[in-house]
């Protein structure tokens, strides 16, 4: 019985002594730390780390930071030099210093955030953005967004806050001022059209002269080969006899025919000799006469076809000259 009582005690005992050892252990997640409040000695110095820690219950109290880096958005309505109202976001990401943890919690507490990044932010806005005017604040963007990371990450620092990244996110101004950038830049495309305008005239002008002397020199060689003799004549009425052969040689309606001989089309040969042999002169008076009067027909026929000839000749003459005269017109 007494050993049965003695194991109940131990077991009693061992009990209550884990449940005492439980409450005095705590654990921190990763990516956070601890700091220990003494209700005697205040903030300790110590920073728990991640893991199983201990203390005590009663005396003492674990404050637990997420020590991961988190992000903001701060907004801010600020003016330029050229007191334009300028629109700014940015983006922050920050991290508490954890080796400065427990003066961060002393000072500011778990809500340091909250407590210093838009005040300061705002500050380093405000200072930045009366350096510029507005539409510097577009052209050189990238020197102001050095200037607020310098300044706003200097200014954090003294708050034991880590800034990891700083950016820009949107940058915008009021709308008159962005209806007068429009029509800034409508003029300055209507100028510059003017002067493509103007350079275009310029080099068709010049153009004109150059045609111009080009032809001057032209008249004054051709009016020197028609004073040394009529070879140049000559020479553009082979060029332009040349041109129109080329022009009706491609037009289908148009049937070339050898000048200066008889050419007789659609005629029947045996109508040219057939009467000569199926009939016979009763007498030698109408054999006689006949020849006679094929020669005269034949003498007329070579007066006309020669008359013709001189005729179309003519034609073709005047058809030359004519389109010398059109070609040196233009």
């Amino acid at each position: 019985m007494n050993a049965l009582m003695n194991l109940s005690r131990a077991a009693v005992f061992g009990a209550g002594a884990l449940a005492a050892v439980k409450t005095c252990l705590f654990t921190v997640d990763a990516g956070h730390r601890a700091v220990i409040f003494d209700r005697i000695g205040g903030i300790k110095k110590d920073i728990k780390t991640e893991g199983l820690n201990f203390y005590w219950p009663i005396l003492q109290k674990p404050i637990i930071y997420e020590v991961r880096t988190k992000f903001r958005s701060i907004e801010s309505d600020t003016g330029s030099r050229d007191l334009q109202t300028v629109h700014i976001t940015l983006r922050i990401l920050y991290r508490p210093d954890i080796e400065n943890l427990p003066q961060l919690h002393s000072s500011l507490g778990p809500d340091y955030d909250d407590r210093v990044l838009p005040s300061i932010g705002n500050e380093v806005l405000k200072a930045v953005v009366a350096q510029y005017d507005a539409g510097t604040l577009i052209t050189q963007r990238e020197d102001v967004s050095g200037k607020i990371v310098a300044a706003l990450t200097q200014r954090a620092a003294e708050f034991n806050i880590i800034l990891d990244d700083v950016s820009i996110t949107h940058l915008t101004f009021s709308p008159e001022f962005t209806h007068a950038i429009e029509a800034k830049q409508v003029a300055q495309q209507i100028a510059e059209r003017s002067k493509y305008v103007v350079a275009r005239s310029e080099q068709e002008k010049k153009a004109a002269i150059i045609k111009a002397s080009g032809e001057a020199e032209a008249a004054y060689l051709i009016s020197k080969a028609v004073e040394g003799g009529t070879g140049f004549i000559e020479l553009r009425k082979i060029e332009a006899a040349k041109e129109i052969v080329e022009a009706l040689s491609r037009t289908k309606n148009v049937t070339f025919t050898p000048s200066g001989s008889n050419v007789l089309l659609g005629m029947d040969s045996g109508r040219m000799t057939g009467g000569s042999n199926n009939s016979s002169a009763p007498n030698n008076t109408s054999n006689a006469v006949a020849p006679n009067t094929s020669d005269r027909n034949d003498r007329r026929g070579r007066g006309n076809n020669r008359g013709e000839s001189q005729a179309r000749q003519h034609n073709v003459d005047s058809e030359i000259d004519n389109f010398e005269i059109s070609r040196s017109d233009r």
